[in-house]
C-alpha cells in the first residue's frame, strides 16, 4: 500500500492565511504530463471533487485526485518563504529528477 502524501503546518498556515476554506476551496496538487522533465505539478485552488483524497488539518484542506495520487506517494507539500518569492513547494520521494524551478520532474 502507497503512503498517502503529507502537508505540512506550515501549508495549512498559509492556506488559513488565503482563506481559501471561506471561499470552499482546497489546494489542489495535481500531476500532469508535460514540463521540462516529463511532469510537471498542477498547484491552485479549487473545489473539491468526489473521488479526491482530501488531507485536512487546521480547518483548511488539500486535495489530490485519484490519477495525480500514485505519483505523489509519500510526498511532503510544504509552504516556502524564500528571497525569490514564497510558493507551495512538493518534496517527492518519487521523483528521479527535478528541474531548477522545482515545479516539473521526472520518475
Amino acid at each position: 500500500m502507497q503512503l498517502p502524501p503529507k502537508v505540512t503546518p506550515r501549508a495549512f498556515a498559509r492556506l488559513s492565511e488565503i482563506g481559501a476554506s471561506a471561499q470552499g476551496q482546497a489546494l489542489r496538487v495535481a500531476v500532469e504530463g508535460g514540463g521540462c522533465s516529463g511532469f510537471q505539478y498542477e498547484i491552485k485552488l479549487d473545489a473539491p471533487a468526489a473521488d479526491d483524497l482530501v488531507l485536512e488539518g487546521a480547518g483548511e484542506r488539500v486535495v489530490v485526485d485519484s490519477v495525480s495520487l500514485p505519483f505523489l506517494a509519500g510526498a511532503v507539500i510544504d509552504f516556502s518563504e524564500e528571497l525569490i518569492g514564497a510558493r507551495f513547494v512538493i518534496e517527492n520521494p518519487n521523483a528521479a529528477s527535478s528541474c531548477g524551478c522545482g515545479i516539473s520532474f521526472s520518475m
